[in-house]
């Protein structure tokens, strides 16, 4: 029986994968090196904003299933959810992994499980993991400890309902490691597991978010080449997709989010010559805070100190987190204009202590603003009446990024990111 769990790393997949396995029966004792997640989590609280996640922890911490500390111990089982970020060189740090399985050495027993769920480049459990358990005095290939990659592949807003319902790869260093460590998942899991090898694992993962970011440069890209050729770039997508065997995506002001902007690097870093494709994606998709600069300069060339009201900071929709937004780039690239840009930002989610920005009500971003920039889809922009933009602006033009806005009132003008071709000179 595995009734004991030890993770290590709580924060966007460690804390949910303790919770479930906690309501699951196990007794789980989660690992932080933050003083201040593991204060809140004993007393029941997390700093994490994720529907239903607050309410499961509160619920197994109660209820004693969910411990936490500064230190692992003495488990059936040991996961590691830490960060894997980038260097500045955009190679793969995978020091948090690597300090993470060392810190659970003092605490292995023969027969304990070991499972990666961080994300990790390719070959990282058998170049790098194992070779510490190793070194330790493990036989990892005789079984002395069950290894495997279980990457995660959840989105946030939807943890909950996607860790136990999405179908998930197990990666063993053995094929034996493999089926011991799906005994751990089938405790909670809905969906189908598939087992393979570790390195197959690690590039699925790799590879399903750098689909991603392929199909969304390519989306990009049409966004610029249609304001080039005056062409609305959401109607040719609309268009093109009724085909039967395509599917493109709809462009935005960039990639963000802890994955997809992140993971194609660890490919690339291991095959730089031969993975064009993917760096160009990534270029594209880079590039696309400074197109939406391009727009607010083109724009305002005639204004001066232009006051930008900015609709949202997040990565992505209807959550708090910001890792990686491009809407937090575009932002300082506003605010270290030479243009001197008065940029005023609003987000129903993102909090003052997240970005090192100040954060205003909407009707104040909005009040004697020249441009209204939307780089978010929220459902609170989703469902607004447009009729504010013209109540309250000094010019009712909004530059809509993600195309989420209803249809304008009045005498707003609203440009899509795909269809920029109109785009007027403001004071002309």
């Amino acid at each position: 029986m595995m009734k004991n769990i030890c993770v290590v790393g709580l924060g966007h997949i460690g804390l949910p994968i303790s919770g479930v396995l906690a309501e699951a029966g196990m007794n789980v004792h989660g690992v932080d090196i933050d003083e201040k997640v593991i204060d809140n989590l004993q007393g029941g609280s997390i700093l994490i904003e994720e529907p239903g996640l607050g309410d499961l922890v509160s619920g197994v911490v109660s209820s004693g299933r969910l411990t936490a500390g500064g230190e692992p111990q003495e488990a059936d089982v040991f996961i590691v959810a830490v960060p894997t970020p980038v260097y500045d060189d955009e190679s793969a740090n995978i020091t948090y992994v690597e300090q993470a399985v060392k810190s659970i050495l003092p605490y292995l027993n023969k027969g304990n499980a070991v499972i990666v769920e961080s994300t990790v480049p390719p070959r990282t459990i058998q170049d790098k993991v194992a070779p510490v358990l190793e070194e330790a005095g493990w036989d990892v290939a005789a079984n002395e400890i069950y290894l495997a990659h279980c990457p995660e592949r959840v989105i946030p807003g939807s943890v909950m309902k996607e860790i136990k319902e999405n179908t998930l790869i197990i990666g063993g260093y053995t094929k034996e490691a493999a089926a011991k460590v799906a005994e751990v998942y089938k405790l909670f899991l809905e969906g189908e597991i598939i087992e393979t090898t570790a390195i197959t694992a690690e590039m699925s993962k790799l590879m399903e978010n750098t689909y991603r970011d392929v199909n969304i440069a390519l989306a990009n890209e049409l966004a610029k080449i249609s304001a080039e050729l005056d062409v609305n770039a959401h109607e040719v997508i609309r268009l093109a997709n009724v085909h039967p065997r395509v599917e493109l995506h709809e462009p935005g002001p960039g990639v963000g989010g802890h994955c997809i902007p992140v993971d194609p690097y660890f490919v690339i870093e291991k095959a730089k010559d031969v993975s064009p494709l993917m760096q160009t994606a990534r270029e594209i998709n880079n590039s696309m805070p400074e197109f939406v600069l391009s727009q607010i300069e083109k724009l305002t060339k005639n204004i001066s100190n232009p006051k930008i009201a900015v609709f949202g900071l997040s990565y992505k929709g209807d959550v708090d987190d910001v890792r990686g937004s491009p809407a937090i780039d575009v932002v300082f690239k506003l605010v270290n204009n030479k243009k001197n840009y008065k940029v005023f930002c609003h987000d129903p989610y993102v909090t003052e202590d997240q970005v090192p920005l100040r954060i205003h009500p909407l009707e104040e971003s909005l009040e004697k603003a020249d441009v209204a920039l939307v780089l978010v889809d929220h459902s609170e922009y989703k469902k607004m009446d447009t009729s504010i933009f013209e109540d309250r602006m000094k010019t009712p033009v909004v530059l809509d990024m993600r195309n989420c806005l209803p249809e304008a009132k009045g005498d707003t003008r609203i440009y899509p990111i795909g269809d920029l071709s109109g785009l007027e000179v403001l004071g002309e």
